[in-house]
């Protein structure tokens, strides 16, 4: 078939034209990629302020590495729980419309041939071609409940995100993140300087690095991370400073 709309498209005027590979895109769909990047991102930034907020109150190092460890656990865990909630119900919710969808199908497959074939003709399709199209494209059931998800619910159903992996992801990730800041101090500094070079370094690599799966510029996804992160450091040393200095 493919050969022959290839052969119908090419003539004097029009050279044969060449099939993109399958593929040639980025995968938009994953269910890693979110979790991860967000994960990354949460966990330097909030690790970096909470560490950054307890420097502010003038504490001991061993209590900044002490409250960094915390951060780190308690973080991970907690983004990895909530990845795998949201993405299980997530998951759930569209598996439950896609039964409604088959039965759907199965009771009134007459009222949904016409349902696409009038998605197909508010397109622009003719009429009479939609509703051949449709009828061809019904003439198996499992690619029919593929076609309606996609056409009607805008989902795939090979193709839904996985808990396990967005929660493996974001647990791995946030550590990896929450793990910079922390990583001066028990190497043996004593001071913020090195965790907050090694936090912007960071804040800067991380967005430069997402921007290598968007349209944004490297250097303006690195400047805005690390604008946001570095905001939010400053944010809490000065409230770990206020506070800090009200308890003593």
């Amino acid at each position: 078939m493919t050969t022959t709309i290839i052969e119908r498209l090419t003539d004097d005027q029009h050279p044969k034209p060449r099939i993109p590979a399958e593929g040639h895109h980025r995968d938009v769909n994953g269910g890693w990629l979110r979790p991860a990047v967000f994960g990354a991102m949460d966990g330097l930034v909030s690790n970096f302020a909470l560490m950054t907020g307890v420097v502010g109150g003038a504490v001991s190092s061993s209590t900044v590495v002490l409250t960094g460890l915390a951060g780190l656990a308690a973080g991970a865990c907690s983004m990895a729980a909530g990845e795998y909630t949201s993405v299980a119900s997530q998951r759930e919710l569209v598996q439950a419309e896609i039964e409604a969808e088959r039965l759907e199908l199965s009771r009134n497959p007459h009222g949904e041939l016409a349902e696409l074939a009038e998605l197909y003709a508010s397109r622009g399709v003719d009429p009479d071609l939609a509703l051949e199209v449709a009828r061809q494209l019904s003439a198996d059931p499992d690619r029919t409940l593929e076609i309606h998800a996609r056409e009607e619910l805008g989902i795939d159903p090979n193709d839904l995100p996985s808990p396990v992996v967005a929660a493996a992801s974001s647990f791995v990730c946030f550590a990896l993140g929450a793990l910079l800041p922390l990583l001066p101090y028990l190497l043996g500094a004593t001071s913020l300087l090195p965790a907050l070079l090694l936090s912007l370094a960071g804040l800067f690599a991380c967005g430069a690095v997402v921007a290598r799966v968007t349209a944004r510029s490297w250097w303006f996804s690195g400047a805005r991370q690390l604008v946001l992160g570095g905001a939010a450091a400053g944010v809490t040393f000065l409230l770990g400073r206020l506070i800090g200095g009200a308890v003593g």
